[in-house]
């Protein structure tokens, strides 16, 4: 995916953060953005679970774990005091975004349709400098998704791979012979 700048996030309300998020306001750090339904299956099993391993594996670096309810079918059925009662069953601690409703009685909420993301639940990779990296719809693997994190987080210390230059690795000294290294 070519880095193109991310889509504002387009919110009625937010919940497990005092202040709404914002691209501008996470400027500098790394966001995996977890879309989700609190009835979708996927997002309940394995969407959620591995949003929240990445919240606490990733605690203190330059990296934040955001939710996006982003409710596409099932409206009546998942109001804003269903979605607060599914995230402290569920201990959901990261902030959670609401999606706000489409426009004109589109279906499609405006931040969905904005990253047009085919469903959920999608996972979706910000830069430090706010642009958008990956968008991975259904189950992204955990190793892949551990690398691509690391991969920006790096970027985030050394600039982007566009344009700085990374240090070179540094040789590590060891005792080799035929016998092998020690």
């Amino acid at each position: 995916m070519t880095p193109r700048p991310a889509p504002d996030w387009r919110t009625t309300d937010w919940l497990n953060t005092p202040e709404p998020l914002t691209l501008e306001r996470l400027r500098g750090k790394v966001i995996l953005l977890h879309a989700f339904q609190m009835l979708c299956p996927g997002c309940v099993a394995r969407g959620i679970p591995q949003a929240q391993r990445v919240a606490e594996v990733f605690a203190g670096a330059p990296l934040v774990v955001v939710g996006l309810h982003t409710v596409f079918e099932h409206h009546e059925a998942m109001k804003l005091e269903s979605l607060r009662a599914f995230l402290h069953e569920y201990r959901v601690r990261f902030p959670v975004g609401v999606d706000a409703p489409g426009e004109g009685g589109d279906p499609i909420p405006r931040t969905m349709r904005a990253y047009a993301m085919q469903g959920t639940p999608t996972t979706v990779l910000i830069d430090a400098q706010g642009r958008l990296r990956r968008q991975v719809f259904g189950m992204h693997d955990d190793l892949q998704l551990g690398a691509e994190l690391q991969t920006l987080l790096l970027e985030a210390q050394t600039g982007p791979a566009s344009g700085a230059q990374r240090p070179a690795p540094q040789k590590v000294p060891a005792a080799c012979d035929d016998s092998g290294c020690r």
